[in-house]
């Protein structure tokens, strides 16, 4: 375990490092433009506070399509716009937009799904009471729903740490960059197992986080 520790701490904790910092960034973006795709797609539905068939039928396709899509194939769908928007298509700039086309229409739908779950009955007494649609988007839905919704960034997150091991394929690095061309290529199966675990163990811990969290917002 020493000797171990010893030859390949160092490259493990830089490739932990890097998977945390792909995560995070693509996660935050993803949240910003995940959950106003939500609110959109059950404001637009012919039952909501927006009735609008085109916006609807739209973006309900494009998100169908991109979500249809594994990510590996986006990864290199995509290459030709990751080099304009970000410069290049390799490292942890060149694997953030195509992680964010995959996570946030995904984060949009469970959101949808979520926003969905509220009583039509308590949006409509509001209405009923002269509030604006905007804050009982915010204020009244949101504000219900944030317990599932935390649930399903949970589940969004743990998403995106899966898909941040395929991108080493681009250069990307990460701690499933490591398991391939050490583990895999090099055939170092202790190299792989042990990334395989601390995935394990990120995977737990933030599950383990978004279950508690999402608990006491529906307490509150």
């Amino acid at each position: 375990m020493s000797d171990f520790i010893t030859n390949w701490g160092t490259v493990i904790w830089e490739a932990l490092g890097q998977t945390l910092a792909m995560t995070s960034i693509t996660f935050v973006i993803s949240i910003i433009v995940g959950i106003p795709i939500g609110v959109l797609l059950v404001v637009t539905r012919f039952d909501g506070l927006h009735p609008n068939r085109t916006v609807y039928s739209i973006s309900n396709w494009v998100i169908n399509i991109l979500r249809s899509l594994p990510f590996i194939i986006l990864l290199f769908l995509i290459l030709p716009v990751t080099k304009i928007v970000a410069g290049t298509t390799i490292g942890i700039r060149g694997v953030v937009l195509p992680l964010v086309v995959y996570a946030a229409p995904y984060i949009g739908r469970l959101v949808e799904s979520s926003l969905l779950e509220i009583d039509p009955g308590t949006i409509e007494a509001f209405r009923s009471m002269g509030i604006s649609n905007s804050k009982i988007i915010w204020r009244v839905m949101v504000r219900e729903a944030r317990g599932s919704i935390i649930r399903d960034l949970t589940i969004a997150a743990i998403g995106l740490i899966g898909a941040t091991a395929m991108a080493g394929l681009v250069g990307a690095g990460g701690l499933g960059d490591i398991a391939y061309q050490y583990g895999f290529q090099r055939y170092q199966p202790d190299v792989m197992y042990a990334t395989i675990i601390i995935l394990i163990v990120l995977v737990q811990i933030l599950q383990s986080v978004g279950n508690v969290i999402s608990a006491r917002l529906k307490k509150d």
